[in-house]
């Protein structure tokens, strides 16, 4: 017998599959051990060949008895076409790493121990699942259940503001599944971002769950792997995209949480969303696909309102919850900040005040460190990243300069490197600035922060019901603090400045502020406290992004941001890919891109928009400098065209279809 396998290998540049014999009876989706070139490597069954004219080489051995599910046998070439991708690269996508090895049985019971390292629990008794009484959903809620139940598209936008119970939602339809004995996939942006979520899941389905996440080792990522391959029950696989891949049969229902998140977008190879993923998955399986969210992707909401998938909740869960009070600060009024450059004396007054009652208060500002740029007040010397030409931060608690893409660390010069005066200053602030702040204001609070450069004992995740419970008075935080969090004692919301995020070089930097600014005041008003306050310091208070996210005013957002769109030829209107260039010197780099530019130009296909070339937005990195071109048309098959034929010279230019953002 003969079969086509999809090598998990590149072998051959336009090749996908190979053709191999065998005496084994083999399924499409089963994983094989095929010998390639001069070793050996592993490889999916694609299909069986009737007959061959040539000569094949035998599989080695078959690894699992139980093949891929169908649905992810159908992913894999879709995937690789609509993202232009080869075949072997996607086909490895699904897999674990360290496929092959021998795991030893004593590593899954040190999975199991542990909330965050829990494997699947195997189980085939339903009876200690949530009863439809533990799972209370209001009047709203069922309507907007029974419109997803109903929905004639396979997958279906759900708007809920923020305080609807989303996640009651989710709970009912995850119980639906299960009690038809399928499983259930529910995408989050991060685990650590959305602890209570995974802890409600887990409360209400005590087995069946499996957890999925980055602290997990190989090994262990691979035994959780191999569990939902072979497992003969119905589960819920909670996890990052990655989650998406897992090989769970009988599949009846996607659940994408926080749907807007640019990290359902896999910016390495293969670059790829989840999103249109996942809705692959759901039409090939008929099964429906849930994007659930406060703030939709413009394009997503575009797209769900044409094939009428969008079902709305726009109602608090709690009848209690009143919205907050705003109190617009303008940065510009030096009056408003008498007793500190970086608090508003208004803010400071309700901290003090929450502080009498034993209220909590959030101060959100999204940029760590303690200050992004280092200058010579002399010269005008800048510390910039010998790797990427770009600021480095300084960390007050340590005393280095950070490089917040590389990573590179360096000392902070007592003199200008330059000129040798003394003169170095640093201006602008992050969240160690703010915390470091606050504990002079505030001596007597518990002040904890939470951004990237928090130890691991020192996240939100580890720190989650000590802050729930109010050990901490103020917490201070990136967008880490923005999602996900549900705190009965938090009074005040503190945005430090709202319009940080709106002056950077990108389509989608409107968006990207409106859902984070949302998605922060969001945190209050939720009907735990009688009274809730957002102080908003900004230097533009009348800008329509920071007025309609005040507002609570999703449709005010989406036509000002849908008219931009239209007028800049971006996405819902024109799809989108970015081609960039990549070598050691600028020289190199620049005739590259110059001649890309002039090749693009010259076609005699004119549906499509080219941009001329620009320095990438990280200019120059550990890899070289990089330049790129951005190609918009209005048929996606156009772009797909135009960017088949640069894979002649793959070494010189890479792309990305459909990228979420063009930094």
């Amino acid at each position: 017998m003969f079969y086509e396998v999809i090598p998990i290998r590149v072998f051959r540049a336009g090749s996908g599959v190979l053709t191999y014999s065998s005496d084994l009876k083999l399924k499409p989706g089963h994983i094989v051990e095929i010998p390639l070139g001069r070793g050996k490597t592993y490889g999916i069954i694609f299909k069986k060949v009737a007959s061959v004219d040539f000569p094949t080489k035998p599989i080695t051995r078959l690894l699992y008895d139980t093949p891929l599910p169908s649905h992810v046998l159908k992913s894999i070439p879709w995937l690789s076409s609509y993202y232009l991708t080869p075949l072997p690269l996607v086909a490895k996508l699904f897999l674990p790493q360290g496929l092959g090895k021998k795991r030893r049985i004593a590593s899954k019971s040190a999975i199991s121990n542990g909330p965050e390292r829990s494997i699947c629990i195997q189980n085939s008794c339903l009876s200690d699942q949530a009863s439809n009484d533990n799972i209370p959903l209001n009047p709203a809620q069922k309507q907007a259940l029974r419109a997803l139940q109903t929905a004639s598209t396979p997958t279906r936008l759900l708007h809920g503001v923020t305080g609807s119970g989303k996640t009651n939602i989710y709970l009912k339809l995850a119980e639906n599944a299960l009690q038809a004995q399928k499983s259930t996939i529910l995408l989050v942006p991060e685990i650590a971002l959305t602890s209570q979520l995974v802890q409600v899941f887990k409360h209400i389905f005590r087995t069946n769950i499996c957890l999925i996440h980055s602290k997990q080792t190989e090994a262990e990522r691979h035994l959780i792997w191999e569990s939902i391959l072979n497992s003969t029950t119905p589960q819920i696989i909670i996890g990052p995209r990655s989650a998406l891949l897992s090989p769970a049969h009988n599949l009846g229902l996607i659940i994408i949480d926080e749907a807007h998140e640019s990290t359902y977008f896999q910016e390495n190879t293969p670059k790829y969303s989840a999103l249109r993923l996942a809705s692959f998955m759901a039409h090939t399986a008929k099964i429906p696909c849930i994007l659930g969210t406060a703030t939709p992707l413009t394009a997503d909401y575009y797209l769900a309102k044409s094939k009428n998938a969008l079902i709305p909740l726009d109602k608090k869960a709690k009848s209690t919850a009143k919205p907050p009070k705003f109190h617009v600060i303008s940065l510009r009024e030096d009056n408003n900040f008498t007793k500190n450059r970086y608090f508003s004396d208004a803010l400071l007054e309700n901290i003090t005040s929450n502080l009498k009652n034993h209220h909590q208060t959030l101060i959100f500002h999204n940029r760590r460190g303690s200050a992004p740029l280092t200058i010579c007040e002399n010269c005008g010397w800048q510390a910039l990243c010998p790797n990427c030409f770009l600021p480095l931060t300084l960390h007050s608690d340590s005393y280095n300069l950070i490089c917040h893409t590389c990573g590179h660390t360096s000392k902070v010069p007592s003199a200008c490197p330059d000129c040798h005066h003394p003169s170095i200053i640093h201006k602008g602030f992050g969240t160690k600035l703010l915390e470091t702040e606050l504990k002079k204001l505030f001596p007597t609070a518990k002040i904890i922060r939470f951004d990237a450069d928090n130890a691991k004992a020192e996240t939100l995740d580890a720190k989650f019901t000590e802050v729930k419970n109010g050990d901490y008075d103020i917490i201070v935080g990136t967008q880490t603090i923005a999602k996900g969090l549900d705190l009965p004692l938090l009074a005040t919301v503190g945005i430090v400045q709202a319009d940080a995020g709106l002056s950077l070089p990108d389509y989608s930097a409107e968006e990207k502020t409106f859902h984070l600014l949302t998605q922060v005041i969001g945190r209050v008003g939720r009907g735990h406290l009688d009274a809730a306050d957002v102080f908003v310091q900004t230097y533009q208070p009348d800008h329509p992004i920071i007025t309609s996210a005040l507002k609570n005013d999703y449709i005010s957002f989406y036509n000002h941001t849908l008219h931009q769109r239209k007028l800049g030829h971006f996405p819902p209107f024109y799809y989108l890919a970015k081609v960039s260039v990549t070598y050691k010197t600028e020289a190199t780099t620049i005739k590259y891109i110059k001649k890309l530019y002039s090749t693009l130009s010259n076609t005699p296909d004119k549906s499509f928009i080219i941009s001329k070339p620009t320095p990438a937005f990280h200019e120059h990195t550990s890899l070289g400098y990089t330049w790129q071109i951005t190609l918009r048309s209005r048929s996606r098959a156009t772009l797909l065209e135009i960017l088949k034929s640069l894979e002649t010279d793959s070494t010189k230019y890479h792309f990305s279809i459909d990228p979420p953002t063009l930094l």
